[in-house]
């Protein structure tokens, strides 16, 4: 990632409040705008399309393993995953900057199953309104960003969970 950039978003990371009621985690995206469509790889070489999700709802969180609220938050992601994914709304967190070594390093230690791609240039997450790390996106079934979200949550809160499953019957 060029140091500026990377930079920025390492001070963002580490400015971006923590937020303690559900009910205010998630924000509704005004003029909810079309998601940009992506193809990126992850370290296995699969690649992951925003496309691929068209029709059903797609929790799309963007992190970096620098970023210490984004490596907390993971867990609550995968558990997010692993109650999601059976009922047909996927979960995904795009690596924003890094190479496949980071990446590798952060899951030896990790039991993260979730699809992982990598930015490693940022141009998605330019085209994307990343305000800082975490920055987590809910796109609808019409390719829609319905909802977002700054800073460390727990994903897997019910409340978080409802919000996210209403989508789907949208």
């Amino acid at each position: 990632m060029p140091s500026s950039i990377h930079a920025i978003l390492m001070l963002i990371c580490c400015l971006v409040p923590l937020t303690g009621q559900a009910q205010d985690l998630l924000s509704p995206v005004p003029d909810r705008p079309r998601a940009s469509d992506f193809a990126l790889a992850d370290i296995d070489g699969q690649v992951h399309r925003l496309s691929d999700y068209h029709g059903r709802p797609l929790l799309l969180n963007f992190w970096a393993t620098w970023c210490p609220p984004c490596r907390a938050e993971m867990p609550s992601l995968q558990r997010a995953h692993e109650q999601l994914e059976p009922e047909g709304i996927g979960v995904m967190a795009i690596n924003v900057g890094e190479d496949p070594g980071a990446i590798a390093a952060f899951l030896e230690f990790s039991r993260i199953s979730l699809p992982l791609p990598m930015d490693r240039d940022t141009r998605v997450a330019q085209r994307y309104p990343v305000v800082g790390l975490p920055t987590t996106f809910v796109i609808g079934p019409n390719g829609r960003i319905q909802l977002s979200a700054a800073g460390e949550l727990q994903w897997d809160d019910p409340a978080i969970l409802d919000q996210i499953r209403a989508l789907k019957a949208r």
